[in-house]
């Protein structure tokens, strides 16, 4: 809706063709509009570098440092590996736990598979994805998703969309674990 507000023309690609697809699609439109460019998330090192110069220190700040496990899906993994590079830099017994669709578990070796999270699990692992920092892989399913959607709604009063769901239904997993009971 903003990028329309300024006249620009959306394309729509059906996720469920694939990422190829719609890379291919974004390289087509690159090509054929004049001087144009793409920030290319997944492939950009800016995008984990912005986050480790920004949302880690605003964490760090906010919480004065008493953080102990940061959860966040991974789309192009760039705020989950930028943010989690800066906590563990700060505390090196942060924990850092990704989440991402069951149904196309990649980054824990699965197969790509279609799936209802719209900007997470793009079903490969972009270059902007450090798995390395993650102590801890979180596979929800979209039933698990949708459910937690629905709840944030009715119980919360938060109107978020199905990232968010899978964002709190992952971190509602890693808090259930009794390792992660705070203190």
């Amino acid at each position: 809706m903003v990028l329309r507000a300024f006249d620009a023309e959306v394309v729509i690609v059906d996720a469920k063709k694939g990422w190829p697809i719609m890379m291919a699609k974004s390289d087509n439109l690159l090509a054929s509009i004049p001087n144009s460019f793409m920030l290319d998330q997944f492939n950009n090192p800016q995008n984990p570098l912005s986050h480790f110069k920004t949302t880690g220190p605003e964490i760090w700040t906010a919480t004065e440092g008493k953080i102990d496990i940061i959860v966040g899906t991974a789309g192009t993994g760039g705020t989950i590996s930028g943010t989690g590079h800066y906590l563990k830099s700060m505390n090196p017994k942060v924990k850092v736990a990704g989440v991402e669709p069951a149904e196309s578990p990649v980054m824990q070796g699965g197969k790509p598979w279609p799936h209802v999270v719209q900007g997470t699990g793009p079903g490969m692992i972009p270059e902007t994805i450090d798995v390395s920092v993650m102590d801890e892989l979180v596979s929800v399913t979209d039933e698990e998703t949708l459910t937690m959607t629905r709840r944030l709604g009715l119980e919360e009063g938060l109107l978020v969309g199905i990232s968010s769901g899978v964002a709190i239904a992952g971190a509602l997993k890693v808090a259930k674990k009794p390792e992660n009971t705070g203190s």
